[in-house]
């Protein structure tokens, strides 16, 4: 029987493995973290992460052949494969900060994989690394190990999306496994690639190198990213000229060479990956002296900053070149809708931007808790008096100036535009981040709108 031992239980690793012990009940599947809050919350009813679908799956396999633990040392050493799904976030201080990956937590998991293994493993890199990293983890791993102890690295990079996650891993566009191209390796990457032939169709199931598979990953969010940015560029040409960007983005969508996802204009991208591995990009490029390409894909980051601070900049030229002292209403606070991550949301800068100009701000999102939008927006006690965090949107809107949409929750397109614009100062504006709502019915209620990429009235 082999047994599956996954480090990191979060976004990534949760998940994961959670689907892996649904389809392979023959496996036993631990999850371990160093965090004993974070592995209570997965063994309760209130699990530490909000995903449609997740809480069906755990509830399902929990304590059959899914278990959640603190005793790293002890699932690691049991464990044939183990997930590496730790956090690797951007350096902050030293050499590359700002763009680089900090691979600390990666460095500490694989010593502590060498320290405690007494058998053979699998080592697979789940979490977003650079491009050869397997090759450090290699040599950490071998040089602290007992020397009998064979390890194989594989990267096995993650392409969900948060909201859809489950989705994503049942039936995935892809799977893509890289690995050593020695008989070893290749045994190897055939090992992990029987466990999700259980069930992915072989032929979505990619096999290649190492450093094919680390790259493919910062690829993959570099070209999303890309493309988000692209469509924002347009909207900001399209206000200026007449034209909508809906009408623009669904033309673009009929060309089957670009095809429709990823084209639909907001207030920018947010989340943990698509800024993090971009920079994580700039930084390889630059390491090897790839200037010019390293600077193109700066463009892509630079672009979604200049996204987030036009929607504040019409925000307040909107309502007559001040929001000092009037009530906003900020519906929506996750990055995306179906998630309660908050990294990276373009909401915290709107946010900060709209505070800066001494705005009153009554935040509501569905699943975001009210400790979280105050550890994101860094409150101080002066700034908390401006903010306050509340229960439904109608709470949110009461006496409003404004609403800023900046998550695309179904239920905002569901709210009694009239009952709010009766509950509103006057004029009573409404600025659509996401553009889901109906500008021409909002319009027609008596609001003034400003929908991203389509003309003012």
């Amino acid at each position: 029987m082999v047994k599956i031992c996954g480090i990191g239980a979060g976004y990534v690793g949760g998940p994961t493995m959670s689907v892996i012990a649904l389809k392979c009940p023959s496996i036993e599947v631990a999850v371990v973290d160093i965090s004993h809050s974070r592995i209570s919350s997965w063994n309760s009813n209130n699990l530490p992460i909000y995903e449609p679908g997740l809480e069906e799956v755990v509830n399902h396999c929990r304590g059959k052949n899914l278990f959640f633990s603190t005793d790293v040392e002890k699932h690691v050493n049991e464990a044939d494969i183990v997930f590496v799904s730790v956090n690797t976030p951007t350096k902050i201080r030293g050499l590359g900060a700002g763009k680089a990956t900090d691979l600390a937590y990666w460095e500490s998991a694989a010593r502590m994989i060498a320290d405690v293994s007494k058998s053979n493993k699998i080592v697979v890199e789940k979490s977003t690394v650079p491009v050869r990293t397997a090759e450090a983890i290699e040599k950490i791993l071998t040089h602290n190990s007992k020397g009998t102890i064979k390890f194989q690295i594989l990267s096995n990079p993650e392409f969900l999306s948060e909201g859809t996650a489950i989705q994503d891993l049942l039936n995935p566009d892809r799977v893509l496994i890289g690995g050593n191209q020695d008989p070893e390796g290749l045994e190897a990457i055939q090992k992990l690639k029987a466990i999700y032939a259980h069930w992915v169709p072989q032929d979505r199931i990619i096999t290649t190198n190492l450093w094919s598979a680390e790259l493919s990953k910062l690829a993959d969010n570099a070209f999303l990213a890309q493309r988000i940015s692209s469509i924002n560029a347009m909207s900001a040409l399209c206000e200026a000229t007449g034209a909508e960007v809906s009408q623009v983005s669904h033309a673009l969508s009929k060309n089957t060479k670009i095809g429709p996802k990823f084209l639909n204009a907001s207030v920018g991208f947010g989340g943990s990956c698509f800024q993090k591995d971009i920079l994580n990009l700039v930084y390889i490029c630059e390491s090897n002296g790839l200037i010019e390409v390293a600077n193109y894909w700066k463009e892509v980051i630079k672009v979604n900053d200049y996204q987030k601070g036009r929607f504040v900049k019409r925000v307040v030229t909107s309502m007559f070149n001040t929001v000092s002292g009037k009530k906003i209403a900020i519906l929506g606070f996750a990055f995306k809708k179906d998630t309660s991550d908050t990294r990276k949301t373009p909401a915290i800068d709107v946010c900060k931007g709209l505070l800066g100009d001494d705005a009153c701000l009554s935040i509501y999102d569905p699943r975001v808790t009210e400790e979280q939008i105050q550890k994101d927006l860094s409150m101080s006690s002066s700034v908390v008096k401006q903010v306050s965090v509340v229960g439904d949107a109608y709470e949110a809107t009461k006496g409003a100036h404004g609403i800023c949409i900046l998550t695309e929750w179904d239920e905002f397109k569901s709210i009694d535009y009239e009952r709010v614009y009766e509950n509103m100062q006057k004029p009573a504006f409404v600025f659509d981040g996401r553009n889901i709502l109906n500008v021409d019915k909002l319009r027609g209620i008596g609001f003034i709108v400003y929908s991203v990429g389509r003309p003012l009235e």
